[in-house]
């Protein structure tokens, strides 16, 4: 992950890129209204703008500002000072958010399954951003080299995956852990329940990832000019022909957990884009749709840009996958102390 090259021009002030025009009244055009005239020379927006521009003291009639029905005299120059288009941004909005962490510099929250991180393909509101600028008190309490529909967003998490996200208050912070993520120095940790048995206790997928070019809302594993990307893995508990594990990314990679077991024959529950069944069966038992991936950002810990210390945060298995869990171990006929034991640490 790089900051953009472009990030000053987030910094430039609505006179710095104002649209100045000057129009020379013709005896042709005297006696004119002052917004026939302009809706005449200024084509390109919409008589309601013209009028706009003029209540808002944009139009000087030979330097001072004129009311619409001002009738124009020959010899007059009109000049229009046209501000530039509002840069996009989002709307705050007022949506609960679980804060893990929080200091002037850096936030972590744990985001849930269902939210994305920011707008985009065609997701206008109920972004994580949105949440940010009502609880942080708009921008001015996000970094801003994300530019405007990202403040303070350092790295993403899928919309159907819960759990750990770092967010960055203030632009140093932000550079400082995009240069931390691009040198790998950040740890990430993964739980997720896998349709299938991994062979082993532990492992390392090393699978090149890159846009699948057939449907380019996926990435694939199986072009050879993909990036590289290392996941690293722990079975913690294994129920029938299913395996619970705990994932380790050496690297960023979009849907990087998803697709790597995707190549191996285990996508994770739920995920129907890379391969799960929309229901799991056990035996002659359909268990309920989980109506999200099983996978969740549990952990991460990374060193503070300002004091350096170490700091590590986790976001407890949400209660929908905990209880997802143990009606797959009951359907396994696992005993319950089994599940328990196994998910203590995550709960």
């Amino acid at each position: 992950m790089q900051a953009k090259s472009d990030m000053h021009d987030h910094f430039e002030s609505d006179e710095d890129s104002s649209g100045h025009d000057a129009f020379a009244v013709s005896a042709e055009s005297a006696g004119q209204r002052l917004d026939r005239f302009l809706a005449t020379h200024l084509s390109d927006i919409s008589r309601t703008h013209v009028q706009g521009l003029i209540d808002d003291g944009r139009v000087l009639v030979d330097g001072s500002a004129r009311k619409s029905s001002h009738r124009l005299e020959a010899g007059e120059t009109v000049t229009v000072n046209i501000p530039p288009p509002p840069l996009p941004g989002v709307e705050a909005e007022d949506i609960p958010l679980a804060i893990i962490y929080e200091d002037a510099d850096v936030a972590v929250v744990n985001k849930p399954a269902g939210m994305i991180v920011h707008p985009g393909a065609g997701a206008d509101s109920g972004t994580l951003v949105a949440a940010l600028l009502h609880r942080f008190g708009g921008g001015q309490g996000l970094s801003t080299v994300g530019g405007p529909l990202r403040p303070g967003i350092v790295h993403r998490i899928d919309k159907g995956t819960s759990g750990v996200l770092l967010i960055a208050r203030t632009d140093m912070a932000h550079l400082k852990l995009v240069e931390d993520f691009r040198e790998r120095r950040i740890e990430k940790t993964y739980l997720a329940l896998l349709h299938g048995k991994l062979k082993g206790e532990s492992g390392v997928v090393e699978l090149p990832i890159a846009r699948d070019l057939r449907r380019r809302s996926r990435m694939t594993a199986r072009r050879r000019e993909g990036r590289e990307a290392r996941t690293d893995w722990r079975l913690r508990l294994r129920l029938g022909s299913f395996s619970f594990i705990e994932a380790g990314l050496h690297t960023g990679r979009t849907h990087q957990i998803r697709v790597h077991f995707s190549a191996l024959g285990c996508p994770v529950v739920g995920d129907t884009v890379y391969g799960a069944p929309r229901q799991e069966r056990v035996g002659d038992e359909l268990l309920p749709p989980l109506e999200r991936n099983f996978l969740h950002a549990v952990r991460i810990a990374f060193v503070h840009p300002r004091s350096g210390k170490r700091i590590e945060c986790r976001a407890p298995l949400p209660p929908e996958l905990t209880a997802y869990l143990q009606g797959l171990g009951r359907a396994v006929k696992m005993a319950p102390g089994v599940i328990d034991a196994g998910l203590q640490e995550f709960l």
